[in-house]
């Protein structure tokens, strides 16, 4: 058994086990057959899929705390031949060692204090609007505050699902079923396996699921040739309703995000009903139903239908501009075909996303997630010190003639509108057999 953990394993003979039922990853030089722990991975099955046959130490580092390495040792097979360490690899790890050395990556509840009494203010003025208060625009403004609500609740579930909030185990699962499930009616089962599957497979068209929305949005002509999804398992069909949508999703993109949210609540319950193995099924479950009861009972307390819709749409509406900002940054960046590569994982960080610049009196309307280069090359820093190592990680992409990208909000909102249109008109152009209305043709052109 000593002398077989103890084998040469080409690059080749590692490439060949890159699928379930052999799966073979390697990290730090030394191979791992990690077939069995496929099922039991705490991220997912689909991140070692889509990295399965490579080495992925810079990935594996980047989303596992310390406490991880402990499982490694038992599916050591072997030593990867010519095992060698790029200087980006290098410089990152280092980088990495050092935040870990000054303490970046630890959480502090303190930081959540203010963020915690603003939600249950406003969600006790949402409740007290609703129950003691009369007039449709009264109840439209609960909605508003409701999804005020949702929003900073997402941020804390996002912190949770990335890494220790208190370093409990149950108080961190308790505080991620509540921020989640309970309080936005979103699946934390779904949103963690769609949300490694993203950062692992950044701005892939056929692996990253946050990029997969037809028959509503192509980003790229890449999806008009009926792409399979690696995530849904299914070809995403470019059919006639799709090209017809897409022909005009730069019109659609704002009034679909105001009511996107209705799609977080489709994904969530269709995994959840799915036969996908989902960790905490049953407290996922409970607290979707927490969510639907409590919602629904505040929704029946208004008078009228008129007031019951004006409060929903209205809370949907101020949950779209988070659904708004999570696109930007990634929209109007560069995309590819393809599985995602371990060797070039931290090109395609900096490749796929782009920051928002700001001031610091915004962390709060973004979440302190408009850093998302930092985010997306160290996830499980917390999100309130992002700000603290842009300068940091803008450094490492210049030495490293990778792409750094900060605009402002504004810019980036024309840069998204501007890659829809784009698609846009080439689903246009592709569909379009009778003579072009002139005037129909500039305003989609020039907006």
């Amino acid at each position: 058994m000593e002398e077989n953990r103890s084998r040469r394993i080409s690059t080749e003979e590692l490439k060949a086990h890159d699928k379930e039922g052999d799966l073979w990853v390697s990290i730090h030089g030394k191979v791992y057959d990690v077939t069995e722990w496929l099922p039991k991975h705490p991220g997912g099955d689909l991140p070692l899929l889509n990295l399965a046959g490579q080495d992925v130490t810079d990935v594996f580092i980047a989303y596992h705390p310390g406490s991880a390495w402990k499982n490694l040792d038992q599916f050591l097979i072997g030593f990867l031949d010519n095992y060698q360490v790029s200087e980006i690899s290098k410089d990152y790890r280092r980088i990495l060692g050092d935040l870990k050395e000054a303490g970046m990556f630890k959480n502090y509840l303190s930081n959540y204090v203010l963020t915690v009494l603003f939600m249950m203010a406003t969600l006790w003025a949402c409740i007290v609007g609703v129950v003691f208060y009369e007039g449709f625009w009264v109840h439209v403004g609960c909605g508003i505050l409701m999804g005020l609500v949702w929003i900073q609740s997402a941020f804390i579930g996002h912190d949770s699902g990335h890494s220790e909030l208190v370093g409990h185990k149950k108080i961190d699962r308790f505080i991620q079923f509540l921020a989640g499930n309970g309080l936005t009616g979103i699946s934390m089962g779904w949103w963690k396996r769609s949300h490694n599957v993203h950062h692992v497979s950044c701005n892939s068209l056929d692996f990253d699921p946050d990029l997969q929305y037809v028959p509503f949005f192509a980003v790229s002509s890449g999806y008009f040739g009926s792409l399979h999804s690696y995530y849904y398992d299914r070809k995403m069909i470019f059919d006639g309703v799709a090209r017809f949508l897409v022909s005009y999703q730069h019109w659609s993109f704002y009034p679909v995000m105001a009511v996107a949210r209705v799609n977080l609540f489709f994904q969530s319950i269709a995994l959840l009903l799915s036969g996908n193995r989902v960790p905490n099924k049953g407290l996922d479950f409970a607290g979707l139903l927490f969510f639907w009861t409590w919602f629904s009972l505040l929704v029946s307390c208004l008078p009228s239908w008129p007031e019951r819709i004006g409060f929903v749409l209205s809370s949907f509406a101020v949950t779209g501009i988070q659904h708004v900002q999570f696109c930007l940054n990634h929209f109007s960046k560069e995309n590819y075909v393809g599985r995602p590569c371990s060797t070039s994982w931290l090109e395609d960080q900096a490749r796929g996303t782009l920051d928002i610049q700001c001031g610091p009196w915004m962390d709060w309307f973004h979440g302190g997630l408009q850093f998302q280069v930092e985010h997306h090359m160290f996830p499980r820093l917390p999100r309130y010190n992002l700000r603290k190592i842009s300068p940091l990680v803008k450094s490492f992409c210049a030495k490293h003639q990778l792409p750094y990208t900060m605009v402002t909000f504004w810019e980036a909102n024309v840069r998204t509108i501007a890659t829809l249109r784009a698609a846009a008109l080439e689903a246009q152009d592709a569909s379009n057999t009778t003579p072009k209305n002139l005037l129909w043709e500039a305003v989609n052109a020039h907006g």
